[in-house]
């Protein structure tokens, strides 16, 4: 008997049963798929969708902390910090020193950085636009709802 004969196989109907039901590699390809559109539609830019939403979250009256930025965006600290460089260099993004407590680190879109996050801004929304599209009628906000449920747990 040789390896193959001696290992124990998974069932073809095993195989069609995980790639028609399994959630997480329906997710997967969905967020591929909807990666690529977003890089094609941001190209123009210079910037992912990964980049894109990034600078979104930076978009608010407060500079966020590098900790409550990877919360919200469900990366780990370090990823988020390799991210992080290339806008850092672009001079997109700028990290200072928190005033209160100096260990940490505060996140903020530099005047460029506000200046191009306006003009991609309208480009995403035509491009999600044309996403909700593909989706049946009422279908998109139920999806992002169920996605949350998903991810909040």
């Amino acid at each position: 008997m040789n390896d193959m004969e001696q290992t124990q196989k998974v069932s073809r109907e095993t195989t069609l049963h995980v790639r028609d039901t399994c959630l997480c590699l329906h997710a997967q390809r969905a967020a591929r798929a909807l990666a690529r559109r977003f890089d094609a539609a941001l190209r123009p830019f210079d910037l992912t969708n990964g980049q894109f939403s990034l600078m979104m979250s930076l978009n608010r009256p407060d500079p966020p902390t590098i900790g409550a930025v990877a919360t919200f965006l469900a990366m780990d600290r370090t990823t988020l910090t390799a991210a992080l460089k290339p806008l850092e260099r672009r001079g997109l993004v700028e990290i200072k020193p928190d005033p209160d407590d100096r260990r940490n680190r505060r996140l903020s879109l530099t005047a460029d950085g506000c200046k191009l996050l306006a003009r991609a801004v309208p480009v995403w929304q035509e491009t999600h636009d044309e996403v909700d599209r593909l989706l049946p009628e009422g279908s998109p906000g139920r999806l992002r709802s169920d996605l949350e449920a998903v991810s909040s747990t």
